[in-house]
């Protein structure tokens, strides 16, 4: 397959080769089917590709090393010489008291 440059994509736009062809088999499915192909869902798929939405794990830094932080937490309550079940069993109720007691601030 050629590389997809600006000027043999889909209206000369910076697309990967795969958008490329998912628009033009968009564009092909339209036309089979006899219904226009430049409808607001194309468009709406061109700028999710050229603009792809923002992370929505940015927010989650802090959530993160909270909870890692809990599980640290819990772990050091865990006596070395219990059985592994045991310990797991324990760890799991350490990690349930930690969530229930919420954020540390």
């Amino acid at each position: 397959m050629a590389d997809a440059t600006p000027q043999s994509t889909f209206r000369g736009l910076p697309l990967t080769p795969e958008q490329d062809a998912e628009v033009r088999h968009y564009i092909k499915r339209q036309k089979q089917h006899g219904t226009p192909w430049d409808t607001p869902e194309l468009a709406a798929m061109l700028e999710d590709m050229l603009k792809p939405p923002g992370n929505e794990d940015e927010g989650l830094g802090a959530t993160v090393d909270e909870t890692r932080a809990a599980a640290e937490r819990a772990t050091a309550s865990i006596d070395e010489t219990m059985e592994p079940i045991e310990a797991d069993e324990e760890r799991n109720a350490a990690m349930e008291t930690e969530g229930m007691r919420g954020p540390r601030r």
